[in-house]
C-alpha cells in the first residue's frame, strides 16, 4: 500500500512540475532561445518600417527574455520607453490571441497599427486578421494577458 500511495505522490509532483512550466512566458522567445522577436530589432519596424536582425553587441534584458538591437541608438531608445517598441501581446501571434490561445509570432510577419507593433504565426493567419483588425485587436486586448498557458 504505501508503495502505491508513493507512486500516485510521485505522479502528481510531476504533474505539477509540468504545469508550472507549461504556462507561457509572457514575451515569446521560441523554445530554445531566450532572444524576443526571434533577436530582430524591435525599434527597427518603426524607425526602418522592415525587420532588422539585432546585433549581440546591443543586447538588453525585459520581461525575461534577451532583446537585441541594430544600433546602439535603437538600444536607448527601447531602454528609456520598452512598451512603446516591444510587440503587442509578448510577441505572440496577435490573431492567435484574440482567439483566446497563442502561437509564435514570426518577425517577418508583422504590421504597426496604432503606434503598436503586432505579429502573426505566418501570412495566411496574417490574412484572416487584416479582415478585421480593429475587432481582433479589441479582443486580443480583453484575451491577454488570460491566454498565456492555455
Amino acid at each position: 500500500m504505501f508503495r502505491i500511495l508513493r507512486s500516485f505522490l510521485a505522479v502528481v509532483a510531476l504533474l505539477a512540475a509540468g504545469s508550472a512550466f507549461a504556462r507561457d512566458a509572457e514575451v515569446y522567445t521560441g523554445t530554445f532561445s531566450s532572444l524576443a522577436v526571434g533577436g530582430y530589432d524591435a525599434v527597427a519596424y518603426f524607425k526602418m518600417g522592415k525587420p532588422v536582425q539585432g546585433n549581440a553587441q546591443f543586447e538588453i534584458a525585459y520581461k525575461g527574455a534577451t532583446w537585441r538591437f541594430a544600433s546602439r541608438e535603437n538600444l536607448d531608445a527601447f531602454r528609456s520607453k520598452p512598451e512603446a517598441y516591444a510587440p503587442q501581446y509578448g510577441g505572440y501571434c496577435a490573431w492567435a490571441v484574440a482567439q483566446g490561445y497563442t502561437a509564435s509570432g514570426d518577425p517577418q510577419v508583422w504590421a504597426i497599427v496604432g503606434g503598436k507593433l503586432y505579429l502573426n504565426y505566418d501570412r495566411s493567419v496574417q490574412a484572416k486578421w487584416e479582415k478585421d483588425i480593429p475587432g481582433f485587436i479589441a479582443k486580443g486586448d480583453r484575451n491577454w494577458p488570460g491566454v498565456l498557458g492555455k
